[in-house]
């Protein structure tokens, strides 16, 4: 990892420019300023693009300039050969997918002291698993690397659960011609807060499918972005999430299609219910001026199933060349249907039940894309237990 920056210097993100003494502000997505120096970063104010609709007065602790980096206590499984391991952050694994694209980022990436690095080596077949759970309410740093080799296989399931106060990065490297899958998993205590940047980079011919499953926690943003970067490289970005009562929720997606013949699909679905609950989701997607016979469509839905809730949802498509298969987005956020419900209350089901039932299909679309029976299976029971409230 080297420390000079990528791109120009932040001259700060709440003026969102180029760098020092430009005038010129961000035209596109990837254009933000991106750094490994923290120095580049300004306070955030909560008036920053990237921070408008994030409860930031709540995070003045994760956005201090350090905050405790050591490794943390994890549980982890591998079959295959896939292995893992602490690695130094001067390790040459660290790195390859991204550069930090805000403070909160940048901040985790300088304070953390070992990257945990999960080695998919060539042409294997494996399965890892790592939980974290018991790390407590003061604020932490992590970083986490998954390297894939080209042509090998495997699937990766990150589960977090208890208390925490956590802020990561977590890197996804898909080498030529490889398969990955990545499922990131918060089941957080509800007094718990974390704050993700998931880098993404995809080789010729790589496919992805990243899922992201927030269903508890008081603040929870994650924001994955993939670079699709190799030719013919696709992606399938999925998410699900459930807000409570006091809850936020927030995704905040990005895909740069930067090379030629590459797909994207997101599909995000949430639910909210309870006075406060909170959801944000942003899809940005750029067809970049190489990437001839792009393929792309992102979706968002939200379903609200009480007073009280905020759904903000907003989907941006740019795309600078005119040489495309096809682009698309849409976005939606509404009530029950009424006429589902009394289609159901037509045949003999209650009212309460007829309701459960019209949720589970809308977020079953998600749930039965996951490969990992258990983690499904949790899922699954774990929206059995929200929506017990649902009258």
């Amino acid at each position: 990892m080297s420390s000079a920056t990528t791109a120009p210097a932040q001259a700060g993100a709440n003026k969102n420019l180029h760098g020092p003494g430009s005038t010129i502000h961000v035209q596109t997505r990837n254009e933000r300023p991106a750094s490994f120096n923290l120095s580049d970063f300004e306070p955030v104010t909560g008036r920053e693009v990237d921070w408008k609709l994030t409860p930031v007065a709540a995070l003045a602790d994760l956005l201090d300039a350090t905050i405790d980096g050591a490794e943390l206590t994890i549980d982890s499984t591998s079959n295959g050969s896939a292995s893992v391991s602490w690695v130094s952050m001067s390790n040459d694994a660290v790195g390859l997918a991204g550069v930090p694209e805000d403070r909160a980022s940048s901040i985790a990436w300088s304070s953390t002291e070992n990257a945990l690095l999960i080695d998919v080596s060539a042409d294997d077949v494996s399965e890892v698993s790592v939980n974290r759970s018991g790390l407590g309410l003061a604020p932490r740093a992590a970083h986490t690397v998954i390297r894939v080799a080209p042509f090998a296989k495997t699937t990766v399931v990150l589960t977090s659960e208890g208390q925490a106060s956590l802020s990561e990065n977590v890197e996804i490297i898909a080498g030529e011609s490889s398969q990955v899958t990545v499922i990131s998993l918060q089941e957080w205590a509800s007094d718990s807060r974390h704050l993700a940047t998931h880098f993404i980079r995809a080789d010729k011919n790589a496919s992805v499918t990243h899922t992201v499953v927030s269903l508890s926690g008081a603040i929870v943003r994650v924001n994955p972005q993939t670079r699709l970067a190799g030719e013919g490289s696709s992606v399938n970005m999925l998410g699900l999430y459930f807000a409570d009562s006091g809850e936020h929720l927030e995704q905040q997606v990005f895909v740069n299609h930067e090379a030629a013949q590459t797909k994207s699909r997101v599909n995000y679905k949430g639910a909210l219910q309870g006075q406060g609950a909170r959801t944000v989701w942003i899809g940005d997607v750029l067809i970049g001026p190489h990437a001839v016979g792009t393929d792309s469509y992102e979706q968002n839905r939200n379903l609200v199933l009480t007073e009280g809730t905020r759904a903000d949802s907003i989907p941006n498509l740019e795309i600078k060349t005119g040489d495309i298969a096809g682009a698309g987005h849409a976005s939606a956020t509404g009530r029950f249907d009424d006429e589902q419900l009394f289609y159901l209350q037509a045949r003999g089901i209650d009212e309460a039940t007829a309701r459960q039932l019209v949720v589970r299909g809308f977020l079953n679309e998600i749930v039965q894309q996951i490969p990992v029976a258990s983690i499904a299976q949790r899922i699954e029971l774990a929206l059995d237990r929200e929506l017990e409230g649902i009258a």
